[in-house]
């Protein structure tokens, strides 16, 4: 008996030791791990706690920033002379002190200069946005990061950064780190620090603002030039009220006082443009504009940085050229001329923004970036574009017959029907009833994803007022669209069918040459090459002999008008293999242009800057022509059948006596002819009911 549980005693033993052996194995490998990292990360700290010992003299001079074109050539000198002029905390407003805390840190009295919750509320943020939308920085930290430290996005600045902040609250108090705070930040325009600012936009000191400026001020430094009020009203406007909800959801305001400031005017003091540079100056302002939102406007104005960026000067000198033919008007309360207008080219292939013009060049206000404007007929290629990836042909016939959607009757611009029309003649002649004909028996969301996959990114898909009607097949959009990402989604048919995001910058480098970005082109397959062809070549008798004819350049091209209901907004937007470029003009408070169409004033600038540009360029037809590919001719049948029917030499010619047609005026979806000054009628009924947004591919076929 003891001899058998001897021996069953020392069998049990080897396997015991063997997994006791493993155990320790493991745990020693942990906590060599642990005093590993623990370790790291104590130098780590170290290290960054003395780097800078002695603050003041770690500084560096203030070195101004180059910025170059394509070639190489510096094209501008930025740097900024501080604005700033210090206050006490007893002369700012408390209203102002309020908005920053409800709006940048509303636990600032409680944390000690780090706020763990607000970091785990940001990264959760982040994790389900899939993006960096918000960041978990207190004012303590971002005090110590604008005063003492570089703007570089690393591990070891904002480890340095959590250390400072821990010391500016162990030596100063709340309302002192609050002072130093307001004092430094930067406001766009050159100001540095709240009363600066307060003088800048509007001609006062910061003691005698009001709770209006006060939540306009503290919506700025979010970022400081797109949220100038002086270069982006709409949005300064829109922040503001995000500041006034914050501040009622802290208990700083009550719901009425939030609701009756929302609605007040902003009194600004006129801005005066920067006249150092001539040339180029929105493209340089929107550069700069960038790299301050991304690195801080201390990076951009005092690091010496160097900016090589896409701009073609010999290409953003005809463009600027071309711009001299918009009419003048009047000017308006503020002093700007009217009408104004826009320009942007792109090379399609790389996504390069070669020349940008956003304005007469008399006030700082991009609209080629910033103007969010109805295109009226120029978002039927978009239309188009999604037909033929469903089936259709430049040859698919549609009956141009009365239709009705719920209330609305779309007419055509001379208040006719053509009878039945290929899709080429529709794109030609910019026939308003068969393009809804389309969208209706497509489903509005199509033409809206290949919008949003070509770039357009202003689309309202939720709410009361959305995009989500035929109305918008017509251009009749609830927001508009900006120059630079119409123009940006028209190379997409120039690339066939390859989307490639615009790009203004390729590269910068530090001080010392360290390159800090590095450009990656971005791009996507949208339509099929196919598709791309044959759109192109619908589009190409926009310039032949329909409603363009004003853009032709002698050469293969592409392009299409746009025009909005009372004559608001004119569009044109065209290309070539290898350049494309958009045109707008309007007046800024989208007051009438007196019967102007994409057909004239933008076509004759168009035409003006593609011929300079492109001189030097030989001519070239478009890659992949699709006529002849396919002769087959579908007819889309009021009751949504598609039968082929015809043969191509069966089909109208022309069903327009006239050589050239205008296109019909449209926004929301309402077509007026040019004499009548009616407004709009409500948008048209959704043809069905729609509960989501269209995803992005969700159920939306796309070229390989």
């Amino acid at each position: 008996m003891d001899k058998s549980s001897n021996t069953k005693q020392q069998k049990r033993r080897p396997a015991k030791k063997k997994g006791s052996s493993a155990g320790r194995i493991f745990l020693g490998f942990i906590v060599v791990v642990l005093v590993m990292v623990t370790g790291i990360g104590c130098g780590f700290l170290t290290a960054s706690m003395n780097t800078k010992p002695d603050l003041a003299s770690d500084i560096q001079p203030p070195a101004s920033s180059q910025i170059y074109d394509i070639n190489g050539n510096e094209i501008a000198n930025v740097h900024a002379t501080e604005n700033r002029m210090p206050v006490k905390i007893s002369q700012v407003p408390k209203d102002l002190q309020n908005a920053f805390v409800a709006v940048e840190d509303n636990r600032f009295y409680e944390h000690m200069g780090v706020d763990p919750r607000g970091i785990m509320r940001a990264l959760w943020s982040n994790l389900r946005g899939q993006s960096i939308s918000e960041g978990g920085s207190t004012i303590t930290q971002q005090l110590a990061k604008n005063a003492y430290l570089t703007q570089d996005r690393t591990l070891k600045r904002k480890v340095q950064e959590v250390f400072l902040a821990l010391q500016l609250e162990r030596q100063y108090t709340k309302q002192e780190i609050l002072e130093l705070y307001l004092n430094q930040i930067y406001f766009g325009q050159g100001a540095y620090g709240v009363q600066a600012a307060a003088k800048t936009y509007f001609g006062k000191n910061v003691e005698d603002l009001d709770l209006n400026e006060c939540a306009m001020l503290a919506g700025i430094p979010k970022s400081p030039n797109y949220y100038s009020p002086t270069s982006n009203l709409q949005a300064a406007e829109e922040r503001k009220s995000v500041v006034l909800d914050q501040m009622e959801k802290y208990g700083y305001i009550n719901a009425s006082q939030a609701s009756k400031t929302k609605k007040e005017e902003m009194k600004l003091v006129k801005a005066t443009k920067n006249t150092d540079t001539n040339e180029a100056s929105y493209f340089i302002d929107y550069v700069t504009q960038k790299l301050i939102d991304k690195y801080g406007a201390d990076a951009v104005y005092k690091d010496g940085l160097k900016i090589y960026t896409t701009i073609d000067m010999d290409m953003q000198r005809a463009a600027e050229e071309a711009m001299k033919n918009l009419p003048l008007y009047n000017k308006d309360g503020n002093g700007i001329e009217q009408p104004q207008g826009a320009l942007v080219a792109i090379d399609p292939h790389n996504g390069h923004v070669k020349a940008m013009v956003g304005g007469r060049g008399t006030d700082q206000f991009n609209r080629a970036t910033m103007a969010e404007r109805q295109p009226g007929s120029a978002f039927k290629p978009f239309v188009f574009a999604a037909a033929l990836e469903n089936n259709f042909t430049p040859n698919t016939v549609i009956n141009d017959s009365p239709v009705k959607v719920g209330d609305w009757e779309p007419q055509n611009y001379d208040r006719t029907f053509n009878g039945k029309v290929s899709l080429r003649e529709v794109a030609r002649n910019s026939l308003n009833v068969p393009t809804v004909k389309i969208a209706q028996k497509l489903g509005i969301d199509k033409p809206i994803y290949y919008a949003q996959e070509m770039g357009i990114t202003t689309f309202v898909l939720e709410g009361a007022q959305n995009d989500r009607n035929l109305a918008t097949a017509l251009g009749g959009l609830t927001k508009g669209v900006t120059p630079l990402e119409l123009t940006s989604a028209y190379g997409t048919f120039a690339n066939k069918g390859i989307h490639v995001e615009p790009m203004v910058i390729v590269k910068v480098l530090d001080r010392n040459g360290k390159v800090i970005e590095q450009a990656e082109e971005r791009q996507r397959s949208v339509i099929s090459e196919n598709s791309a062809a044959e759109l192109t070549s619908m589009l190409q008798t926009v310039i032949q002999k329909g409603t363009g004819t004003h853009a032709n350049i002698g050469r293969p091209a592409a392009g299409k008008t746009g025009t909005t209901n009372d004559y608001h907004d004119a569009w044109f937007v065209g290309y070539t293999p290898d350049l494309v470029a958009g045109v707008w003009v309007g007046n800024d408070n989208n007051t009438s242009l007196h019967n102007m169409t994409g057909g004239q004033t933008p076509a004759e600038i168009w035409k003006a800057f593609m011929s300079k540009a492109l001189a030097t360029t030989p001519a070239k037809n478009f890659d992949g022509s699709a006529a002849g590919k396919d002769d087959s001719v579908g007819e889309l049948e009021d009751d949504e059948k598609i039968t082929v029917k015809q043969k191509p030499s069966e089909l109208k010619k022309d069903n327009n006596p006239k050589e050239k047609v205008e296109e019909a005026p449209v926004k929301g979806g309402q077509n007026v002819p040019a004499q009548d000054k009616q407004e709009p009628k409500p948008q048209p009924q959704k043809t069905e009911p729609v509960s989501d947004a269209p995803e992005r591919g969700g159920g939306v076929g796309k070229g390989r």
